[in-house]
């Protein structure tokens, strides 16, 4: 019986020891605080590569590290794997419980990055960003946010939504150097404002169409294109009816309908829109002209949609009406952090979402012998199967490995809450219609990078508050979001230090391949870029787009967290 405790003790007591070793630095180990390469980072997703790719299924000899069964193995640490915990833990309380993730921290996309500037913490999201729509979401989720004291009206109240007005920070667009010749920023929105009206409200530009079109790098005859995709409110596809037009926008690529029906024919045209669909992950010969529309892309005035307020509104919201922003200070990495400090309280003080917000977390009580709910890091599951016969068997085994080292857990129940598309991989029992439509999905790869500036004084000098890139490496660019919670308060002063959010999506336009393709081949590129060269990349873009108002990347970056997600959307 000694012997089976002291083995039980083993992997708990080892994670807490590798918690807190030092890594270079003066404190415990904490991932948010990591810069460099982040989100799938080094070490996490080698063996499900092994697994998945190249169908590796034998890891070596297996230990079984822990004694006694437990009631539930959750494979996957992200919102929905831990929500599947607490649910159970909520129905069967005082059950044994251990999460299984492969990275070196918890909440899956939801993850928070945090920089230190001087005296001061900046923290901002990794992945996901914000909580959409959530009066909409399924009573389920309210319940679940009611049990952990997530209040999402309270949370809207905190995002100052005359931030942008009052400092006049509009939306704008990059003209990088190497696309178009010269680097130029304009503060007017090429999409319409409201798009970005959707998460961030930014002030109204004062530049016309006219003004800003004449000052763009572009030929005489591709301004004169642009103008009229811009400014024509004439129907371009008259002969359709109106009740059949939606349909047909829904049929057709953005691309489609700029050649056939707005009669553009200038590269230059293509080359600014090509990528700036960007929730889409692909070009824009592969998003239909309805879901262009919605995010914002011009042309909807040439339709039937566009004299008609009532049915615009059914995409853009109604009039100027601005729909509440739900951000955390590090985005949904909050939800994550509450569920993770209600069901191992020893790991930060507070039980509110306000004290959660800079409540220093202890990773080294994630994975205690002596807890009754245990999250273990840096561990990839391998395979997942009924523990003996698979029709009188009452329990699970769930193989995964960690530091190259094969271990086996056992339960009574296991809940794959993981990357699904690896599930026909995991777990070798999984019936045949399921295992082929798990094949069918494909997410898209996206690159999160978030750099801290020493000051928004460039911004505040070009008047703009976000960017559209459309020739640069990152596509958007735009200050942290201005949210005061739990004690967090944003930069009011243009002099105090910002994080400034920049997202890529890398996928592979106009060489004939379908959206999946497209996806796949931007996941290869992916995991072959080094940092450096990512890094390179935001500080030349950065120095490009803000040169005008002042910006040095040299002397105005503190720090740089780049967070790579492969399996994202």
């Amino acid at each position: 019986m000694g012997a089976s405790a002291a083995t039980a003790f083993v992997p708990g007591q080892a994670f807490a020891d590798e918690m807190l070793r030092l890594e270079g630095t003066s404190g415990p180990y904490y991932p948010p605080g990591l810069t460099g390469l982040r989100g799938s980072h080094v070490g996490s997703f080698e063996v499900a590569h092994q697994l998945a790719r190249e169908g590796r299924r034998e890891w070596g000899s297996v230990q079984e590290p822990d004694a006694d069964a437990y009631d539930l193995v959750v494979v996957g640490g992200g919102v929905s794997g831990l929500s599947a915990a607490y649910f159970y833990r909520k129905e069967h309380p005082g059950a044994r419980i251990l999460i299984l993730d492969n990275h070196d921290d918890f909440g899956g996309h939801a993850k928070r990055n945090e920089f230190q500037a001087g005296s001061q913490t900046l923290m901002t999201h990794g992945g996901s960003e914000i909580l959409e729509g959530p009066e909409h979401y399924s009573d389920v989720a309210k319940g679940l946010f009611a049990d952990l004291g997530i209040h999402p009206k309270r949370l809207g109240a905190a995002f100052d939504e005359d931030f942008y007005e009052r400092n006049g920070l509009t939306a704008g667009i990059y003209f990088d150097r190497e696309t178009f010749g010269v680097d130029r920023t304009l503060a007017y929105p090429l999409v319409d404002s409201l798009h970005y009206q959707g998460w961030i409200p930014v002030a109204e530009s004062t530049l016309a169409h006219e003004e800003a079109v004449s000052e763009m790098p572009i030929s005489d005859a591709a301004r004169q294109e642009m103008l009229r995709l811009l400014t024509t409110q004439e129907n371009s596809i008259p002969d359709l009816p109106v009740s059949d037009e939606d349909d047909y926008l829904n049929s057709i690529s953005y691309r489609d309908f700029l050649s056939k029906h707005m009669n553009i024919q200038e590269p230059e045209i293509y080359a600014i829109f090509e990528n700036l669909v960007s929730d889409w992950c692909v070009g824009i010969e592969a998003v239909p002209a309805i879901e262009a529309f919605y995010w914002g892309l011009p042309g909807i005035m040439a339709t039937s949609r566009g004299g008609d307020e009532k049915r615009l509104s059914r995409w853009y919201g109604s009039g100027s009406e601005v729909s509440p922003t739900y951000h955390f200070p590090d985005g949904n990495a909050s939800v994550a952090r509450m569920l993770v400090r209600d069901m191992i309280p020893d790991v930060a003080p507070g039980d509110t979402i306000e004290d959660l917000v800079q409540a220093p977390f202890d990773y080294s009580k994630l994975d205690r012998a002596d807890s009754d709910v245990r999250i273990r890091l840096q561990s990839t599951a391998v395979r997942v199967e009924h523990d003996g016969n698979a029709q009188s068997s009452s329990g699970v085994a769930v193989t995964y490995v960690r530091d190259g080292q094969a271990n086996r857990v056992r339960a009574r129940n296991c809940i794959l809450a993981c990357y699904n598309q690896i599930i026909p991989d995991l777990c070798p029992e999984l019936p045949d219609a399921q295992r082929e439509a798990l094949s069918t999905m494909v997410k898209s790869p996206i690159l999160y990078s978030n750099v801290a500036l020493r000051n928004w004084q460039a911004w505040k000098n070009l008047g703009v508050g976000a960017l559209l890139n459309p020739g640069s490496y990152h596509v958007v660019a735009h200050l942290e979001y201005p949210v005061d919670f739990g004690g967090q308060k944003y930069p009011r002063d243009p002099d105090e230090p910002i994080v400034v959010h920049m997202v890529r999506f890398p996928h592979r336009s106009n060489e004939g391949l379908t959206p999946s393709e497209q996806k796949r081949v931007g996941r290869l590129e992916l995991f072959t870029t080094e940092y450096e060269t990512i890094e390179r990349n935001i500080r030349s873009q950065l120095a490009g787009s803000l040169s005008g108002g002042g910006f040095d990347p040299a002397r105005d970056i503190e720090a740089i967290t780049v967070n790579r997600w492969a399996h994202a959307y």
